[in-house]
């Protein structure tokens, strides 16, 4: 245990019993026990294997490689089309933990394996997704918005990519397009 992860076990919340035991079961597995984005991290010679984190509806263990995982019992889901790698596996109780504990060991002992092993897959470029029509308007028009948007970082050019395409209607994504140009000019990712 790492008394600098405690503080997000001991914080009052919805999942608090939950994130205890799958501490509990994860630690048994022997990884290394750090705080990455303000959630518990478990590692293996400094490489992220699993993440504890919550949601509404349930908590889940993040498999930084799950996609790369057997998945024999159907348990890994892709929180969204987008995501390429990292598989949750979701729970909703203590019971639900409790009764997959097992499952959830073998699981971690082979996303370590797969680490060690260095296996990867290739991911998909940002090219490789569709622009939508509003932006890829936009781009044409500014050379200036175009040479800012292609000088991001892939991850931030997929992050605008993605949150235009999610309206639905086109003035929304028009209007997206609008507010964003900008931060676009200035370097700057959708979060930043």
């Amino acid at each position: 245990m790492n008394p600098k992860v405690d503080w997000f076990f001991n914080k009052p919340g919805r999942w608090q019993e939950e994130y205890l035991t799958l501490r509990k079961i994860i630690l048994g597995c022997d990884l290394e026990e750090e705080l990455k984005w303000g959630c518990p991290c478990y590692t293996n010679e400094g490489k992220n294997i699993v993440l504890i984190h919550g949601f509404k509806d349930y908590c889940a263990v993040l498999f930084f490689k799950g996609a790369l995982l057997k998945d024999s019992h159907h348990l890994l889901i892709q929180q969204t089309p987008n995501v390429q790698l990292p598989r949750q596996m979701r729970f909703t109780g203590v019971k639900d933990i409790i009764k997959l504990a097992n499952v959830l060991k073998t699981y971690i002992k082979e996303a370590g394996e797969t680490e060690k092993k260095g296996l990867k897959i290739e991911l998909k470029k940002t090219s490789d997704y569709a622009v939508p029509e509003e932006f890829q308007d936009k781009l044409d028009e500014n050379a200036a918005l175009k040479k800012a948007f292609l000088t991001l970082t892939p991850g931030r050019q997929r992050g605008y990519i993605f949150y235009f395409s999610q309206a639905k209607q086109s003035k929304t994504r028009a209007e997206r397009v609008e507010k964003y140009t900008s931060k676009i000019l200035m370097g700057k990712g959708l979060d930043d």
